[in-house]
């Protein structure tokens, strides 16, 4: 009678089945390609942090070349976005705003950035504007830094810089924005106009 239940016992417990060891491979396929996925998104975020870190450094750039030299803020406005080949040009800068836009527009076509001889680029298809928007007392001056992103998110609406550059979908294209405000020293009596910054 002992012999029953020796035999029972034994082929309970015989090991895994191959549908379980096939079970268990898929789970562990699944999860492999779950971590893959977010290793790849975690790349994209990087990517997306540091073009952001690159804008804030070319948009503290121009900021800090226009308090340098208040009194001529106004020759800082461009007429269309920097960064694009032949938008400027720097043969011979003659202003000190010219000179700045020069070193600027090198600057966010990656200048700064190469690899054997070629410009890379710290940010994918680099813009930047200047405009002034309030003519009048207080004056401001408006700078602006836009670049291609990786993946669509909401179209930024605080500037219309390089709108239209990144393909039909503006919800590629990121932008960050600064405003200086240039106090005014002295007024034209008649008009109330700043005179001299």
């Amino acid at each position: 009678m002992a012999s029953p239940r020796r035999g029972a016992r034994g082929r309970s417990s015989r090991g895994v089945t191959m549908l379980e060891v096939l079970i268990a491979i898929a789970i562990l396929t699944f999860g492999l390609l779950g971590l893959a996925s977010l290793q790849f998104q975690m790349q994209g975020a990087e990517l997306e942090a540091y073009q952001r870190t690159q804008a804030i450094v070319h948009l503290q750039d121009m900021v800090d070349r226009i308090n340098a030299n208040r009194k001529n803020a106004a020759q800082y406005v461009t007429a269309s976005p920097l960064g694009t080949a032949g938008t400027i040009d720097c043969s011979a800068p003659a202003t000190l705003a010219q000179k700045d836009h020069c070193a600027w527009h090198a600057a966010l076509l990656g200048a700064n950035e190469t690899r054997g001889g070629v410009q890379l680029g710290a940010m994918n298809g680099a813009r930047g504007c200047v405009s002034n928007p309030v003519a009048l007392m207080p004056r401001q001056m408006v700078v602006a830094v836009t670049w291609q992103g990786m993946s669509p998110t909401a179209a930024p609406g605080a500037t219309a810089c390089g709108q239209g550059s990144y393909g039909s979908d503006d919800r590629f294209r990121r932008a960050l924005v600064a405003s200086i405000t240039i106090g005014c020293l002295q007024n034209d009596p008649a008009t109330g106009i700043c005179v001299t910054p």
